[in-house]
């Protein structure tokens, strides 16, 4: 006798009850409880083994996503230095176009940017090639240990057209492997990064 036949036989003969059979009555009563009680405890929680796959699974995805969130943090850290770096190169622009000269004053530049945050410090220095002038700017790490790469900027003014006008120049370096200063990246009055970097604009 399947469920539905047994489900049949117990609304008959509960609605119309057989002279002697109340204890056959009973009795399927309690054996249709017990298996309907029986299906539901069968369906019920998870197996240790289904429990160990799903935490097998988390750890494989875990282990494969971790390296990708980790670098993804560095370089939201390394954006902080390149931005700044880049900022510091327009302001020198600027102060070139204003004051006939670059600046080693972050000051000056009048760009609001902090010389120092909580992964990197920030320089600028000045000088002459071929009596032309140039400025670096650049940032060091504060934690040698922090596993960051640098950013040099170069400043830088040009000759150009028949009446060699002077214009200024800016490009950004970022250093090619961890720890260097960014100024490692440029060459005073060089037009490129060198060797040590790879020009990021």
């Amino acid at each position: 006798m399947n469920l539905s036949e047994m489900g049949k036989f117990f609304i008959e003969q509960t609605t119309h009850p057989t002279p002697g059979k109340t204890l056959m009555k009973t009795e399927l009563k309690a054996k249709f409880l017990q298996h309907i009680l029986g299906k539901k405890k069968e369906g019920e929680g998870f197996t240790l083994i289904e429990l160990l796959v799903v935490i097998i699974i988390i750890g494989i995805l875990s282990a494969i996503a971790l390296p990708s969130f980790l670098n993804q943090a560095k370089k939201a850290k390394q954006s902080e230095a390149k931005t700044y770096v880049g900022s510091m190169n327009r302001g020198q622009q600027a102060y070139m176009t204003e004051n006939d000269a670059f600046t080693a004053s972050i000051d000056s530049m009048g760009i609001g940017i902090s010389t120092q945050t909580a992964n990197y410090k920030f320089t600028a220095s000045t000088g002459t090639n071929n009596t032309l002038a140039y400025a670096i700017n650049d940032s060091s790490l504060v934690t040698s240990s922090s596993g960051l790469k640098n950013y040099g900027g170069h400043v830088y003014l040009k000759k150009i057209g028949a009446n060699s006008e002077l214009t200024s120049i800016a490009y950004l370096c970022e250093t090619n492997n961890v720890g260097p200063r960014g100024s490692a990246t440029i060459t005073a009055g060089g037009t490129t990064c060198n060797s040590a970097g790879k020009l990021i604009k």
